[in-house]
């Protein structure tokens, strides 16, 4: 049988360097020498899992099939691989202190002193080697941070001590840092890198590989100077260049010559990759037919890692269309009845995107009502459902006082309202939640199936009765408001397959409005966009050739 070869990344100078999408890269390199490739992100810091973090200090949170939450660089894995990944994939330093505590109050341990060499690196090791199950030819492992954090020290001791385990030719190390380019001199430095590597080997590590992240492409010489200072070879000197298009990662690194020398390393099949896909991408990505522009109404505008995975999924949708995606941030609270105008009246299409909390609340109901009045086409996901359905009870219907039990407990009417008692089909059985229990564990999270209505957009969309999407929110619609709704022109068409839960909503008599309580962005990849963001890019594709067409006939000039 054979055994998976470990390639460990790990990052120094500062944070952001891009490790995540240069183990996303070199993975895809390898899929495309035809080998089977699975990726793992270990994090140091202390909570569980990133549930319960504000977006803005860790961007988005990224929810797999099994309910896991858990680092945004899994949402790049996926995309790059095309993979589906769990648990497994995401460790927190939280996480693996968390199951050594319960393993020494069940006494695992046998009375011993439990310390961080050897029960919490052996259960970093535990976590890694779980790759091997399934028996992959690679597993990538990026340790999060950057090297010479004290949080990092038991992950990097781990990795350490693996190679002695598992044996040298079964792992890599690959090491990404920094090399500034000083404009004032007009040369790169190399003492960052030199300093960074020197604080990697002093606890063991000599990196077997360099990774460079720079403006601008590193000279030979330069990378001669890294290998000599560093102890690597001047062919495992790499150039990591800022490029305009994440996508375009993978060819450059190509071209560098990456995966050929991890190859030779590791001694894997010496097979050339199959890059057609990916050069197909870029060339779709820096040659679009057109360009429409989508606004973004939320509240975590201000760090737009807080929307990885939508802002991609747009992107994704873009391809499909064959247009360039223009997006224009909004914060939902700065959106009144005075201002929202101003913010949307320029746009093609609208989304609505998740999120928690009542701040900025009012904003994106009245960006669902000015999208419905407007006849532009609107996207609300899952907390944008929810404002959707608020907005059309007030506005519509004329249950003016309609809210969520999460913004108004008081409400006379909650039309969205937290479902204490539902029934679980992954599981079975019938799940109780209550609000007030521990944050991490009162939502309903991973894939759930959804049948979709005939002739609905989602539908049409799809093109398949059942699908499973990801979810992650604690407030459902409210079934009490069903009938007055639907009576009002509003189309349920996407429920749980015992139809009890509202998945989807729809307006018939609009170009295009739909809300869905899943995330379907969490399943969009750039080889094979997701659905419903190809249609709500055709349709707002569909709403800007309209008005160039109608400027045109006035003889105006054509909007921006």
């Amino acid at each position: 049988m054979k055994e998976t070869k470990f390639i460990f990344i790990t990052g120094g100078v500062l944070s952001s360097l891009g490790k995540g999408l240069a183990a996303s890269s070199l993975g895809a390199l390898l899929k495309a020498r035809g080998l089977s490739v699975t990726i793992q992100k270990l994090d140091p810091y202390i909570n569980v899992d990133p549930g319960t973090m504000n977006p803005t200090q860790h961007g988005e949170v990224f929810v797999t099939d099994d309910g896991a939450e858990t680092d945004l660089d899994l949402g790049h894995y996926e995309r790059f691989l095309g993979i589906s990944l769990s648990q497994r994939n995401n460790y927190t330093s939280g996480s693996i202190y968390n199951s050594v505590i319960t393993k020494e109050r069940r006494g695992d341990y046998l009375g011993g002193t439990v310390q961080v060499i050897p029960h919490i690196t052996d259960e970093i090791k535990l976590a890694i080697c779980s790759l091997a199950e399934h028996h992959p030819d690679v597993a990538i492992v990026e340790i999060g941070g950057t090297v010479g954090d004290i949080e990092s020290q038991p992950f990097l001791e781990a990795i350490r001590q693996l190679r002695g385990d598992l044996g040298k030719e079964r792992c890599l190390y690959i090491h990404l840092t920094l090399v500034p380019y000083l404009q004032a001199t007009g040369e790169h430095k190399t003492k960052p890198t030199q300093h960074s590597v020197k604080e990697l080997r002093s606890i063991g590590i000599q990196p077997d590989m360099i990774i460079c992240r720079c403006e601008k492409s590193v000279s030979p010489d330069l990378k001669r100077k890294i290998a000599l200072f560093c102890d690597v070879d001047v062919d495992a000197v790499f150039s990591s260049v800022d490029v305009d298009q994440v996508y375009k990662v993978p060819l450059a690194f190509y071209e560098e010559g990456l995966d050929q020398k991890v190859a030779i390393m590791l001694r894997l099949p010496a097979k050339n990759p199959n890059l057609s896909p990916w050069r197909d991408l870029v060339y779709a990505l820096d040659n679009p037919q057109g360009e429409t522009t989508i606004g973004i109404v939320g509240k975590y505008v201000e760090l737009k890692e807080a929307y990885k995975s939508l802002h991609e999924a747009l992107v994704h949708g873009g391809v499909a269309n064959a247009v360039k995606i223009n997006l224009k941030y909004v914060n939902s609270e700065d959106i009144t009845e005075e201002t929202v105008d101003g913010f949307l009246a320029d746009l093609d299409g609208i989304l609505v995107p998740g999120g928690f909390g009542g701040r900025g609340i009012e904003g994106k109901i009245r960006t669902a009502g000015y999208a419905r009045e407007n006849q532009i086409p609107f996207f609300g996901i899952c907390l944008g459902m929810q404002c959707a359905v608020i907005e059309f009870a007030r506005a519509v219907v004329g249950l003016t006082a309609a809210n969520s039990e999460e913004f108004d407990s008081a409400s006379p009417d909650k039309v969205i309202y937290l479902m204490t008692e539902w029934f679980d089909h992954r599981r079975n059985a019938t799940v109780s939640r209550n609000y007030d229990c521990d944050k991490g564990g009162t939502m309903r999270l991973g894939a759930y199936p959804c049948l979709l209505a005939d002739g609905s957009l989602c539908y049409r969309a799809y093109r398949q009765k059942q699908i499973s999407e990801r979810h992650r929110h604690r407030f459902e619609f409210n079934n009490a408001y069903r009938d007055v709704l639907e009576k009002a022109g509003m189309r349920f068409s996407g429920v749980s397959p015992d139809q009890s839960l509202v998945e989807v909503v729809e307006l018939p008599d609009h170009p295009w409005f739909l809300g869905c309580q899943f995330h379907p962005e969490f399943k969009s990849t750039p080889m094979a966009p997701h659905p419903l963001f190809q249609d709500f890019i055709k349709a707002a594709r569909a709403t800007r050739d309209g008005r160039v067409k109608q400027q045109a006939s006035y003889g105006s000039p054509v909007l921006r």
